[in-house]
Order: C-alpha cells, then sequence, then structure tokens
C-alpha cells in the first residue's frame, strides 16, 4: 500500500487529499510537524509527501521510499533542500499559480496605502488632529510617481495589470526581461541599483537566490529616496530586516508594508515590530476561501499524478531557469 504523509497544514478540510489517498488505495497520515526531526521521523518510507511550512532537509529526503515525490503546498519552495532532491531523484513540484490575483491585490492594497499616506492619515485623526497637508505630505499624483518592480514574473504582471491604470510610471529590474516586452508592458527596463534613486515606491516579486538573498540592505536602502516606500508580498529573506528597521527609524526611509518575513510568525523581538511607518500583515497575501480549496485541490492533483506515473504539471523548474 502507498503511503501518502502531510508534514503540516493549517487547512482543516483534508477532502481533496483524502480522495486522491482512496483513489489509490494509499494510507493517508496528515502531521503537523514543526522541526527537521520531527519531519525526517514522519515521512520515513513516505511514497509522497505533502509540505506546507516544515522543513524538508537531506536527511528528511533520504528517508523517503526511492523516487518518492514531494509537493509544496505553495508559490516558494525554500523549504525543501532541492538541490539534495536532485541529488536523491526524488521529484518535488509546486503550485506557483493558486493564488496570483490574491497576492497581486494584496501587494496592491498595500501600495496604495502607503502611496496616500493612510498610516499617518489615521494617525493624525486619531490624537486629535485634523491638519490634512502635514499629516500627507509629500504625495505626488500618480502621474508624477515612478514605481519599480524587482522581477517581473506571473504575480508581478498581474500587479502591473492593476497599477497601469492609476497612470503611475513604472519601471522594471529583471534579468529575465528583454527591451521588446518591456516595450509591450509599456515600462521602462533598468538595471537594479541604477533603478533605485528614480523609484518612488519598489515592489519586490523576486525568488530567493544566493544573488538576491538580502538584495534590501544598507547599501540598496540608501540608494532609495528618503521619500520612497517597500512593498515585500514574495520572500521575506530578499529583505535584511534590520537595516530596513533602521531606516524606517532615522526617517531614510517615508514607509514600507512587508507580508513575508524571514523568520515566520515574526519574533517577538524583532525591530520590524516598533519601526515607524511599517504596514505589517502575517503572510496573508495568498489567501481568499478560493485559494484555499485551489491550493489543496492542485497539491493533491500532483500527488495522483505521482502514483498515476504521469509527469508533474508544475515541477520546480532548473536552477537555470529560475
Amino acid at each position: 500500500m502507498a503511503r501518502i504523509v502531510i508534514t503540516d497544514s493549517n487547512f482543516g478540510d483534508l477532502r481533496h487529499e483524502r480522495a486522491v489517498a482512496a483513489r489509490h488505495g494509499a494510507e493517508l497520515e496528515a502531521c503537523q510537524c514543526r522541526t527537521a526531526a520531527e519531519v525526517e521521523e514522519a515521512v520515513a518510507g513516505a511514497d509522497a509527501v505533502l509540505v506546507q511550512f516544515a522543513p524538508m532537509t537531506e536527511k528528511a529526503l533520504a528517508a523517503l521510499a526511492p523516487g518518492a515525490t514531494v509537493v509544496r503546498y505553495g508559490v516558494g519552495y525554500d523549504n525543501i533542500d532541492i538541490a539534495a532532491a536532485r541529488r536523491t531523484a526524488h521529484p518535488v513540484a509546486y503550485v506557483p499559480d493558486y493564488c496570483v490575483d490574491e497576492v497581486a491585490d494584496h501587494t496592491v492594497a498595500m501600495l496604495l496605502a502607503l502611496y496616500r499616506k493612510l498610516i499617518s492619515l489615521d494617525q493624525h485623526v486619531r490624537v486629535g488632529s485634523w491638519r490634512v497637508v502635514e499629516a500627507a505630505q509629500p504625495l505626488k499624483p500618480a502621474a508624477d510617481t515612478v514605481i519599480g518592480f524587482l522581477g517581473l514574473g506571473r504575480i508581478g504582471r498581474a500587479v502591473l495589470a492593476r497599477l497601469q491604470p492609476f497612470g503611475f510610471r513604472i519601471m522594471a529590474a529583471d534579468p529575465a526581461l528583454d527591451q521588446p516586452t518591456a516595450a509591450q508592458l509599456g515600462l521602462t527596463l533598468s538595471p537594479f541599483e541604477e533603478m533605485l534613486p528614480q523609484i518612488d515606491a519598489l515592489l519586490l516579486h523576486a525568488p530567493v537566490t544566493a544573488a538576491s538573498r538580502h538584495i534590501i540592505n544598507a547599501d540598496s536602502l540608501a540608494l532609495l529616496k528618503p521619500s520612497a516606500v517597500l512593498v515585500n508580498c514574495s520572500r521575506g529573506a530578499l529583505i535584511d530586516e534590520a537595516a530596513l528597521a533602521q531606516a524606517l527609524n532615522q526617517g531614510r526611509l517615508a514607509g514600507a508594508a512587508l507580508d513575508v518575513f524571514e523568520t515566520e510568525p515574526l519574533p517577538e523581538a524583532s525591530p520590524l515590530r516598533t519601526a515607524p511607518n511599517l504596514l505589517l500583515s502575517p503572510h496573508a497575501a495568498w489567501y481568499s476561501d478560493g485559494a484555499i480549496d485551489r491550493l489543496q485541490f492542485l497539491a493533491a492533483d500532483e500527488v495522483d499524478r505521482a502514483l498515476s506515473g504521469r509527469p508533474p504539471r508544475s515541477p520546480v523548474p532548473n536552477p537555470a531557469s529560475e
């Protein structure tokens, strides 16, 4: 009998996963692993693994049945040792397209809240002030505001489509984007560091790689205008959080909005908790009732494909294409 293990999940209802297990006469074991050791013990001998946040280390991968498939509930796969999976010939699939609209909506909501100075305006009203100009300035018209994208993949382009009707000017830094495509999209392509001094807002839509980890750091923040804002609904490790908190505390950045963090949940001692002009949400950009159902259905479908001997719908890409 095949064995399917869910290392961890926060969904409650596992009807799609149970349906796939029943279809294949497989045993389904739902766990709530948190540590690498718990995962290693839970997945030993499994033929397929569904993982949400728990770490899939080299030891855990080595404990799987030969050729077992690992499926990540989500867009990213930072918690899976992909290099080890390739060495041990374990296919890894993910679900990159279940929440494109949700993340794009959340990103735009955060950006507009910063752009229209809603944090400052709210605080002024709460303390009895009604001085609009004092609370909102500086505030450029949309046509004079430059939005910069770091990365313009599937979600980035959905954000772009939502922002263009406002009349913002758009720039992007993305090595995978060429000039003809940029022209078709109505934006200016630029090297990352050259783009930073020109923009009024920076949106992060890039994967975490050796090159992009902490790409937002003291040096890159210093290149932004003090009036600029930053939004990250992509990956927490793109940002050096201590450097961002310091920039906000010192008034070297006008504001930021974060949905993702390098360590989640956000530690109580994080300097971000007390930084000013900072809008926080608990890795919620992906969420809608429909998105949860799509995520589970598509992840379970990858398990179905694996147990049926069919290729994955969305294999994790090779490093050269990431």
